[in-house]
């Protein structure tokens, strides 16, 4: 069993980032890293362990090393989980769901052809 600055530099190198950036990214320290090498500091606390699980999309239990799967699906869906990832990680795919909120379907079915066409599909 790796220990948690273990798991989260190897989260870090899967994700081909720094740990200093992902600490940047969700509003750390840099230091608490250093601290968790060193053992200085042997765990987070369970709010600083959401962010990073979400950072990394993995769960809590998977940080601590006592859970091996990933964060599990919304729904058990896969589509939709990579559709809501992509709103998560794009703004302009935010943007684009934000716009069509308000939309009927017709309206949605016409900026859908608009898309088509202009992506020559």
């Amino acid at each position: 069993m790796h220990n948690l600055y273990d798991i989260l530099f190897s989260l870090c190198e899967e994700k081909g980032i720094k740990p200093g950036k992902m600490c940047n990214d969700i509003g750390l320290s840099r230091g608490m890293m250093t601290d968790l090498k060193m053992g200085r500091k042997q765990t987070l606390s369970v709010e600083t362990l959401s962010k990073i699980a979400d950072y990394f999309e993995v769960t809590v239990d998977y940080l601590l090393g006592s859970e091996e799967k990933e964060k599990p699906l919304v729904n058990g869906d896969e589509e939709l989980t990579e559709y809501l990832e992509l709103l998560k990680t794009r703004p302009e795919m935010k943007m684009l769901f934000s716009l069509a909120k308000g939309a009927t379907k017709e309206d949605v079915e016409k900026a859908v052809k608009i898309i088509e066409a202009y992506l020559g599909k």
